[in-house]
């Protein structure tokens, strides 16, 4: 099951408290106090594993709580800090306050962020002897643990991100290019979660995410809603891959526009990424829908990609052509943090 939001609460362990003792030893007269230290607290913290792909893992358990400190002993002995507590979640987790402030955004593979720190242990009465107070009686009790309530929000980090209508034929597109084994039927909306599946090509990987189906009105709920729209804001290239056969009823140049207003209307970034224009299931080819997205795309001075995804034809060329649009960007940024340096 594929989960992109959940809400938890975390509680660091408390410090453990300090110890008021003293050496009763014999022919030590007035021995004096002996009190050890509280333990540390264990933290809890996030780390970002590439081995986790959705936050499902966190899904049955709201409540984490780190190992709290032992509390000092006598013979000045510190008592043992507690475990910190290590929760892995998948790369391009966001962390949030309940309010949606964001805290922090994990988005590199063994990022950790502290996200509840665990309480100082208590001073025991040895600290505390002074010249002129020899015998304390006292000791420090350790201090409580962070306690918060967060809010985790997964954005797939995926290379390209292929979106478009129900029924385009994304899910049959990855399954042909890469190892992922999506659902596939032939009705709107078979696609109910992203799917993530690596491509393979002269011995280079990338990675290519299939978006469920977006409708007019995605961006304010509609269909399968926003809640999938965020998962292309980190891809590089967004591929828009469009039904030209005789048996849909859309016009693949409204399709187009249908989805690029709904990608303007959640976030106008969106349109700032490389565009790839796809034309599928040319097996079943309607001519007059072809010539119009050709007629679209020489307006925007953009190449029409021809594919069939049952077929497999021309599905070699687009990948070598995504291959080296990545290539390029790569490159444009690589350039570019070398100039800011």
């Amino acid at each position: 099951m594929f989960i992109d939001e959940i809400t938890i609460h975390v509680k660091a362990g408390d410090g453990g408290n300090g110890c008021s003792s003293f050496r009763r030893e014999k022919y030590v007269p007035k021995g004096g106090p002996n009190g050890g230290d509280g333990g540390r607290g264990g933290s809890v913290l996030f780390v970002a594993s590439p081995r986790i792909r959705t936050l499902t893992n966190l899904r049955y358990q709201s409540f984490y709580k780190a190992e709290k400190g032992l509390a000092g002993q006598g013979s000045n002995k510190t008592g043992k800090s507690g475990e910190d507590l290590i929760i892995p979640v998948p790369v391009g987790t966001i962390v949030k306050t309940q309010t949606g402030g964001i805290i922090d955004d994990l988005t590199q593979k063994g990022q950790t962020f502290l996200v509840a720190k665990g309480g100082r242990g208590g001073r025991g009465n040895a600290r505390f002897a002074t010249s002129t107070n020899r015998a304390p009686r006292f000791a420090q009790k350790g201090s409580p643990g962070e306690e918060k309530y967060l809010a985790l929000e997964l954005k797939l980090l995926a290379d390209v991100g292929i979106i478009g209508l129900p029924n385009a034929g994304k899910s049959t597109l990855i399954s042909h290019i890469s190892s992922a084994k999506p659902r596939i039927a032939d009705y709107p909306f078979t696609t109910l979660q992203p799917n993530l599946g690596m491509v393979t090509t002269n011995f280079e990987s990338f990675c290519v995410a299939d978006i469920p189906g977006l409708i007019q009105g995605a961006h304010q709920g509609t269909g399968l809603g926003d809640r999938f729209l965020r998962h292309i804001e980190r891809s590089k290239i967004i591929v828009h891959l469009i039904d030209v056969s005789l048996q849909t009823l859309t016009d693949p140049v409204n399709a187009y526009h249908t989805v690029l207003n709904e990608m303007k209307l959640y976030n106008p970034n969106l349109l700032k990424k490389a565009q790839l224009i796809v034309a599928n299931k040319i097996d079943t080819l309607d001519k007059d829908k072809i010539n119009n997205l050709e007629a679209l795309c020489q307006e925007m001075d953009q190449p029409l990609i021809k594919i069939s995804a049952v077929t497999g034809e021309n599905i070699k060329p687009f990948i070598n052509r995504l291959k080296s649009m990545l290539d390029n960007l790569d490159h444009e940024e690589s350039f570019s943090q070398n100039r800011n340096d």
